[in-house]
């Protein structure tokens, strides 16, 4: 390609600024922040002049959820001004525009990067409003040429979601590139847009919100009643409605309503509700009384601290403006939809109903619908880019046309037209001329989209070396794991029981994979497109196992357990293993040992049994020994309590890495290991390691015995655990099990360290764990885990 990006530079290091500056470093690119100098700051004086760049950027780095993937990736980010340090622009090859949204301030900006940019460098703007047109006005020839539109949305390490806008003037090759780095540098769901006011996903998002507020207001609901209905039972966030506003920020609510009211006077249906009193005047109140939202923390939700020191979030009464205790709405509707699996059942049964919950989901659902297509094809020619923005960014399970062909277009175009809200022509068009719906599918994966310019359907191109699981061949399966062939020699299994914990069904696939591995195929992947990679065991079996006594069963499954993972780890073909989200307890130890590790980069895993009231039994405790432990003894004369005590505290901490970067850092990753930005190119990627491990002639390591410390060392983890207890930091219980892990990762009471089998660690391990079974106090714990999802600290 004629473009490359080895060097960036983000001006504005207000919260979208510093973010994207903060992912360009967890993608491995160098980055520059710089913003503007604070009016009375003198000269010479740095740190005067950075004042603004440097809040900016400490916000982000302290920010919840965090921003950098591992702190560590910091020194990849330099801050500076834009006076001092302007010259940076000059040796980038990506220029981010992320400042205050004034058109004449962004424009007299890229008149000075114009003069300073580089030949091919690419300048980008992130506005989320101004025509992308209208900030490069005066420009040279060349500028125009490599300028276009990124619109991230915040926090950008989170958001999958990232619009590429460009204008007439901007170099289709500059545009091919910029949105492959988005994809496979930055993680990112490319979505091509038009240069139309609000690009795609605001525009649908504001259309549709404005519309519900006033809906909400109209008809009485409450704050509490609308999110217990609009989260994840209509498949939305669990920040639903009002504590998405809150997370947004009213006075960004507030911006956005005002300024694209002028933008789109065309937009009839838009117009009703953006000009409506009763939101208007109830955003404008929230704002004049500074109840900005999470920001200012309070708005349609104030957080409270009861007389016992715990806090709950009391929410706001839309008549009276005063917050009130939460409540527990009740639907009937809502009680027969909840268990319903697929989203597209479950809206059918809450389509069904009409108690005012039902009411409010047809409201939603059918103008959701009708203003979704109104904007084809104003926004895009085809439903997908809208989907594709409102599935990434604002995290709802399926886009408004996907939602739509599940539950059946042509039933639900005569439904809308009797509620109120009639599709547009188009639609009606689309299903005269014999098309049931918006998308093609073959073996339920989208083939083809209704391009509504041309009246047809076109085809989905498929990514780059995408791997589906649907689309490869079964080799056998059961209903915890299946096995399939992904060709070229290499197999692949996933794992589908609930939350992908671990049982006979997947040990049993599993097993069967490394029979067949070392006869029909010349590498494995185990990973799946699932959520969650794993959360660990069948807590369930476990408990129940313990309770009624049935320790020959519990010993033989922790044995199977450590025997699969100990075949994997002296495999003789490579074993490849790609987590992704959730890799908890047995998860975690599955990861650690493959042959090689291919992590998405959103991966939180960690050995997590602590939590539960055992420890890891899996082969964690011995792999977290040679992984942190091992190194140093192999120098003559180390001494071994630190890095014991960072091993004891990872394990009895029940420590989980927020990121595959943190994984690494924490050893649970090894040097060698890989990180994917992007979530569905995991398999492919999996795929393509095994492949390369084959081709340079894998072989499996040696077996390494393992550093066991001794009774010295275990009398100082004793101690460390006991003043742990006495400073009230940890319960007896706690205590107590902290005391068996220090058993096991000491090797016992031996007399003198030395170097033992793994095996001798895998059985204390084991020992520990059944003991630990046992317990009264730990079957309390896995039963809390169960019932409540939240650890138990008896």
């Amino acid at each position: 390609m004629a473009y490359q990006i080895h060097k960036a530079v983000v001006i504005g290091s207000g919260t979208m600024g510093a973010a994207i500056a903060a992912h360009l470093a967890n993608a491995g690119v160098p980055v520059t922040l710089l913003d503007i100098v604070p009016k009375d700051a003198p000269a010479g004086n740095k740190e005067a002049r950075n004042k603004i760049v440097n809040e900016g950027w400490d916000r982000c780095v302290k920010a919840k959820p965090a921003n950098l993937m591992s702190i560590e990736l910091k020194t990849l980010v330099k801050l500076g001004n834009l006076e001092d340090d302007f010259g940076v622009v000059a040796e980038a090859d990506w220029i981010v525009e992320a400042i205050v949204e004034d058109l004449k301030i962004k424009q007299s900006l890229m008149a000075r990067i114009d003069e300073a940019r580089k030949p091919n460098a690419i300048v980008t703007t992130n506005t989320s409003g101004i025509p992308v047109k209208a900030i490069a006005e005066g420009r040279s020839k060349e500028f125009k040429k490599h300028f276009l539109g990124t619109h991230f949305f915040n926090p950008p390490r989170y958001l999958k979601l990232l619009e590429i806008i460009p204008t007439a003037d901007t170099d289709k090759e500059a545009v091919k590139f910029i949105s492959w780095f988005g994809e496979y540098k930055l993680g990112k769901g490319i979505v091509l847009c038009k240069d139309t006011p609000n690009f795609i996903g605001n525009r649908v998002f504001f259309g549709t919100a404005t519309f519900g507020m006033n809906f909400i207001l109209e008809n009485g609901y409450t704050v509490d009643e609308v999110d217990s209905i609009t989260g994840p039972l209509m498949g939305r966030p669990k920040t639903a409605t009002f504590r998405l506003a809150d997370l947004v920020g009213i006075d960004v609510w507030e911006h956005v309503g005002k300024n694209l009211g002028p933008m789109i006077p065309h937009d009839k249906l838009a117009q009703e509700y953006l000009k409506a009193e009763a939101p208007n005047k109830l955003i404008a109140a929230l704002v004049e009384r500074k109840w900005l939202g999470n920001k200012t923390k309070v708005g349609f939700y104030k957080e409270v601290r009861k007389k016992d020191g715990s806090k709950e979030f009391w929410s706001l009464d839309l008549k009276t403006l005063e917050h009130v205790a939460p409540t527990k709405p009740r639907f009937d509707s809502i009680k027969k939809a909840k268990d319903i699996t697929e989203l597209g059942e479950r809206l059918k049964a809450l389509l069904d109903e009409n108690d005012k919950a039902a009411q409010l989901v047809q409201a939603l659902t059918y103008q959701g619908f009708q203003y979704a297509a109104s904007l084809l094809p104003e926004v895009a020619d085809a439903p997908k880019p809208i989907d594709d923005a409102i599935r990434w960014g604002f995290g709802h399970e399926a886009g408004p046309f996907e939602t739509w062909d599940m539950l059946g277009v042509r039933d639900i175009v005569k439904r809308m037209k009797a509620a109120g809200y009639a599709a547009p022509k188009w639609v009606e068009a689309m299903l005269k001329s014999g098309n049931e719906a918006f998308y093609q599918y073959k073996n339920g994966v989208k083939v083809g989209v209704y391009d509504v310019t041309k009246e047809k359907y076109v085809r989905i191109a498929k990514p780059d070396g995408a791997v589906l699981l649907k689309g490869l061949k079964v080799v056998n399966e059961n209903a915890g794991a299946s096995l399939r062939d992904m060709g070229d020699g290499v197999a692949c299994v996933d794992f589908h029981t609930k939350m992908n914990a671990l049982d006979d069904d997947i040990f049993a696939i599993v097993n069967e994979a490394f029979e067949r591995l070392e006869k029909d195929f010349d590498g494995l992947v185990i990973g799946s497109e699932a959520e969650n990679f794993s959360a660990g065991a069948n807590l369930f079996m476990v408990v129940v196992a313990a309770q009624q006594g049935m320790w020959d069963t519990l010993d033989q499954a922790i044995r199977k357990l450590q025997s699969l993972n100990m075949r994997m780890r002296y495999s003789p073909k490579p074993i490849v293993v790609a987590p992704a989200g959730l890799a908890l307890g047995g998860g975690c130890e599955i990861t650690m040992h493959a042959s090689r590790v291919v992590a998405s980069s959103e991966t939180y895993i960690g050995l997590v049994e602590l939590g539960a009231g055992v420890i890891p039994a899996g082969a964690g405790t011995k792999e977290i020994l040679r992984r942190i432990v091992n190194p140093p003894m192999k120098t003559e004369n180390a001494e071994v309590l630190s890095h014991l005590q960072r091993a004891f505290l990872q394990i009895g901490q029940a420590k989980v890495a927020t990121s595959a970067e943190e994984a690494r850092d924490m050893k649970i990753l090894a040097p060698q290991d890989r990180i994917v930005m992007h979530r569905d190119h995991l398999l492919a990627e999996a795929k393509r390691e095994a492949l390369h491990m084959i081709a340079a002639g894998y072989r499996p390591p040696a077996p390494e015995p393992i550093y066991a410390a001794g009774r010295d060392m275990l009398g100082a983890l004793r101690v460390g655990a006991w003043m742990f207890k006495e400073g009230k930091y940890i319960s007896e219980y706690d205590h107590h099990i902290a005391n068996k892990l220090a058993f096991v990762m000491c090797g016992g009471e031996l007399t003198r360290s030395q170097w033992v089998s793994e095996q001798y660690i895998l059985d204390l391990e084991r020992e520990a764990f059944l003991s630990l079974c046992g317990e009264e106090k730990t079957q309390a714990r896995m039963w809390s885990l169960l019932q409540t999802g939240k650890p138990l600290r008896n």
